[in-house]
């Protein structure tokens, strides 16, 4: 018979106990244990929790009077966050929860975004928020699989329209913790940032190449979340090594774009000392909401609409050079070993002569700056060719393959070993 899945489910049970208890039934009634963990500052829930606002209180080092005296209630939620997080993650490592959910509005939703944090990729995490899919919710907060669920009439009391989500949510992630496959640690795991083949095209060569050396490469699509997934890995320690090739996130945050993966992108690896190899594929690009006027700066740029949600234009050469400086500046922080390729023919597929986006100014303006950029720390690799040039790979595998050969990366997994 199938062991039942544990569900850490979290929130205020003094203002939401009707939903809170009806989530509970629901994970039940699909063959899932209801482990209750409650985040409540002021008051009490009408039932017991297996773990209470006490202990929540004692794993962020106080109590639940010392938060109730701290003066706000922003400052008290997030000592109930830092408590949950810790609970939350010790109670995975000692094998006790398979998978949380939890139900907030922006209050419980700012909780429950840490415990997510908290929680390592392949534990299955759901928060049912009256503001997912907002803009409230900054990228540098998303965990790398989280699930989220808009709570429809979630503001007081039960009914018909929340019984429809919390009952969707609490199957769904008592169905996540049956079906997860885990993460497989048998290979050392290289991460890679890029976008589709028509732009960026490394990754057909170098993830063949990588994974005959014993390696599982993990490609992330840099289009706002990709990129947050691969800085949240990175953070965690997820990685024996970077190949950050696509940094048009960067661009687009600098430029004031929501396609974005937060202020911390091209930081983790280096601030963890993971040895990266780093390249500028697609910083020419500036990303929005197709669905939006074009941001006034950009009107007289080139502009291409990829398809109904996300457009591009083209920044000109005194942004590019911001971008390079911006660059510099995150490589400087590393503390591990860094590397940069400078392909000075060209960052993307329609940069090249013959192409729409072919601006030979504004890229030579942007690779004068970048050599001038890269700190002392880091390694500068500049070749004549462009990004999709064979030459670009090569040289990134030689890099690469010269570390191995150092023990600045450890080596790779293969024959019988691998699984």
């Amino acid at each position: 018979m199938e062991e039942k899945r544990r569900i850490l489910v979290i929130g205020t049970g003094d203002t939401k106990a009707d939903e809170l208890l009806f989530m509970r039934e629901r994970i039940e009634a699909v063959g899932g244990v209801a482990v209750m963990m409650d985040v409540s500052v002021l008051g009490d829930p009408p039932y017991k929790p297996e773990h209470d606002k006490h202990a929540v209180a004692r794993a962020a080092d106080t109590t639940v009077e010392a938060i109730i005296a701290s003066g706000d209630e922003n400052t008290a939620m997030t000592l109930m966050a830092l408590g949950a997080s810790r609970l939350a993650r010790s109670l995975h490592e000692r094998g006790e929860i398979d998978g949380f959910i939890a139900l907030g509005g922006s209050m419980g939703t700012d909780l429950a975004l840490d415990v997510a944090l908290a929680l390592p990729l392949g534990v299955p995490k759901f928060v049912v928020s009256t503001i997912a899919y907002s803009h409230l919710v900054p990228p540098e907060r998303i965990a790398t699989d989280l699930m989220m669920i808009l709570w429809a009439g979630g503001l007081y009391g039960l009914n018909s329209a929340c019984k429809a989500v919390l009952s969707q949510a609490s199957g769904a992630v008592v169905g996540a913790a049956r079906a997860v496959v885990k993460p497989d640690m048998s290979r050392p795991k290289v991460g890679m940032s890029s976008l589709g083949k028509s732009c960026l095209q490394y990754m057909v060569t170098l993830k063949p190449e990588l994974e005959k050396r014993g390696y599982e490469v993990i490609v992330f699509h840099t289009t706002g979340m990709g990129g947050r997934a691969l800085e949240s890995i990175a953070a965690q320690k997820g990685f024996v090594a970077v190949l950050d090739f696509s940094l048009q996130e960067l661009a687009n945050q600098l430029t004031g774009s929501v396609v974005n993966s937060g202020t911390d992108r091209l930081e983790n690896a280096g601030r963890q000392g993971i040895p990266q190899i780093v390249a500028p594929g697609a910083i020419d690009m500036v990303d929005f909401p197709t669905w939006q006027a074009v941001p006034s700066r950009f009107t007289e740029r080139p502009y291409h609409a990829h398809n109904r949600l996300l457009a591009s234009v083209t920044s000109d050469g005194a942004t590019r050079r911001e971008i390079a400086r911006a660059i510099g500046d995150k490589l400087a922080a590393a503390t591990g070993p860094t590397a940069f390729i400078l392909p000075a023919g060209g960052i993307q597929q329609w940069d090249q002569e013959g192409e729409p986006l072919y601006e030979p100014e504004a890229l030579s303006a942007f690779v004068e700056e970048m050599r001038a950029r890269v700190p002392d720390n880091a390694e500068l690799h500049e070749i004549v060719g462009h990004i999709n040039d064979a030459a670009f790979s090569a040289k990134a595998l030689e890099i690469f393959d010269r570390w191995v050969a150092e023990g600045i990366v450890p080596p790779g997994v293969t024959g019988r070993r691998a699984a």
